[in-house]
């Protein structure tokens, strides 16, 4: 009966496991930041020697850095032992806007290194977008525990990374234009001492624009002891439907055949039946365009903060590139569910490990992180655009890089406007338009050269936005065509029967479109086809 006391004692004396139960525990060592605020020398400019200002004058406010194309910018070089507990940064984004009327670097283009201890190797080397699960240059929020976007532009991390001798941090501009208005905070914690088998962190990006054919499609490969944290994965389509049939496949310590063997991309993600925007504190999708089209995007992340994947001599970790395919690219002419597909592919692999990681993967420079254009005939609305009942407008949204023409008529009588286009080759094309929702506009029809095609799409959205409207698979002969876009009422919801346009465009088609080319001699005209 003695015994119950003595174990209520002990429950009250030892802390709970876990994030909170840790905070009851004594901490080694003593708290440090480095910090982007001001410190003026006696001539009024930065000096990083100089402690920080903090008087009446304005001057104390300009706790931010611009950093030129091509400049690397030192966050943080200090020495050890300690462990980086945070790190905050925000930055103007790419828009043009009062701050920078030229506009700014985006954060595809900043280049995020760490190194530990003196290693002229880069532990962390990623965007910083795609580091802080922002994929493709796009702000999106993140709400997770070891990350964080609030409101798309105040990147967070709470990952935990020791060091021993030394930590340097520096970002590389490797865009065109300057990074501007760049603020951080690095908390950290230096210690007296750090236990030798600490494992360090570590996180690398890689790409492959578009994926290899015949072979999976690898995050990461390295030797040594650890565990994996996380993953990032964004997605580019070059074919119609779905990507994410295929399986990760996981090799650990040298095994042939992959002991963790998944049930497809979506299911890793922990999401089901395809993914859609969200964010959890373990998983999510901050971007998602548009499902099933030539040319969507699809960015996720997935961390192992409770159950990380453990390795004692290597780890390989793989994703098949399987999904649903259109019947033009399938070999036997078929649609289903499992084909190879050719889509492009960027991550980041997140780990721990002791000793030097073997994963050869580097960071391209910021031009080939870029996806490569898909287009092979851009006809924008500005330059040649007719219309019926109504005005027009030219007008500059963040959607798109140059001015879209805005049509403005008072009711769908007599209300069209066309675009012509010209074809200077044979093969195998996606036609859409790029276009804007709104709160005031209508429905409209489209046709080329007086036929039908597509169905008749929906321009209303509460908030403005934009989108891709995808009508056509063909095989165009050479020569001019005009696509015309007839309004045919509204939504209900919509206040008027406008119509905003970028563009139009034709899409390239993956190789084996035109070699299996089974729809080359069919007349779109008398059935057209959209892969859906």
């Amino acid at each position: 009966m003695a015994l119950l006391p003595i174990l209520v004692a002990l429950a009250v004396q030892t802390p709970a496991p876990g994030m909170l139960g840790s905070l009851a525990q004594p901490w080694p060592g003593r708290s440090m930041r480095e910090t982007s605020t001001m410190r003026a020398g006696p001539d009024g400019k930065y000096d990083s020697k100089a402690d920080p200002t903090g008087d009446t004058r304005e001057l104390s406010n300009y706790d931010n850095f611009r950093v030129a194309p091509g400049a690397t910018h030192v966050l943080m070089d200090r020495q050890g032992p300690g462990v980086i507990t945070h790190i905050w940064l925000t930055f103007l984004g790419p828009e043009p806007q009062n701050w920078a009327k030229q506009g700014s670097a985006n954060h595809q283009e900043m280049l995020l290194r760490i190194y530990w201890d003196g290693d002229p190797r880069p532990a962390v080397e990623a965007p910083v977008g795609d580091f802080f699960a922002n994929c493709f240059g796009k702000r999106s929020s993140v709400i997770s525990i070891p990350v964080a976007v609030e409101d798309a532009d105040s990147y967070n991390c709470f990952w935990h990374m020791p060091f021993h001798k030394s930590a340097r941090i520096e970002i590389v501009n490797q865009g065109t234009k300057p990074i501007n208005l760049l603020y951080y905070n690095i908390d950290w914690i230096k210690l007296d001492t750090l236990a030798r088998n600490t494992p360090y962190f570590y996180a690398q990006y890689r790409q492959e624009y578009p994926v290899a054919q015949g072979k999976d499609y690898v995050v990461l490969e390295t030797t040594g002891k650890g565990h994996v944290v996380g993953t990032v994965l964004a997605v580019r389509t070059r074919s119609p439907m779905w990507f994410g049939e295929g399986d990760e496949k996981i090799y650990i310590d040298g095994e042939s055949k992959p002991s963790v063997w998944g049930t497809g991309t979506e299911d890793y993600f922990l999401s089901a039946w395809g993914l859609l925007r969200t964010s959890t504190p373990f998983f999510g999708v901050p971007y998602f365009d548009q499902w099933g089209i030539v040319g969507g995007h699809t960015s996720a992340y997935r961390w192992h903060v409770t159950d990380p994947i453990v390795f004692k001599k290597s780890i390989k970790v793989t994703f098949e590139h399987f999904g649903w395919i259109s019947a033009d690219e399938n070999p036997e002419g078929k649609t289903n569910s499992w084909n190879e597909r050719q889509d492009d592919f960027s991550s980041v692999a997140f780990w721990y490990q002791t000793g030097k990681p073997t994963f050869a993967a580097r960071a391209p420079d910021g031009a080939a992180r870029r996806l490569p254009s898909l287009e092979r005939v851009v006809a924008y609305a500005r330059d040649r655009e007719r219309h019926g009942a109504g005005d027009t407008m030219k007008q500059s949204l963040p959607h798109f890089e140059g001015p879209q023409v805005l049509y403005r008529p008072s009711s769908p009588e007599d209300a069209w406007l066309e675009v012509p286009f010209k074809v200077d080759r044979k093969e195998p094309l996606r036609l859409l338009i790029d276009a804007t929702t709104s709160y005031d506009f209508g429905r409209y029809q489209a046709s080329i050269d007086g036929v039908k095609i597509g169905r008749e799409f929906d321009l209303y959205s509460a908030e403005v936005g934009q989108k891709e409207i995808h009508l056509l698979d063909f095989w165009p002969d050479p020569g001019q065509y005009t696509l015309r876009l007839e309004c045919v009422g509204k939504n209900p919801a919509s206040s008027g029967y406008y119509l905003a346009i970028e563009s139009v465009k034709l899409r390239e088609r993956r190789p084996r479109v035109t070699l299996y080319g089974r729809d080359k001699d069919k007349d779109w005209r008398k059935e057209p086809i959209l892969y859906e």
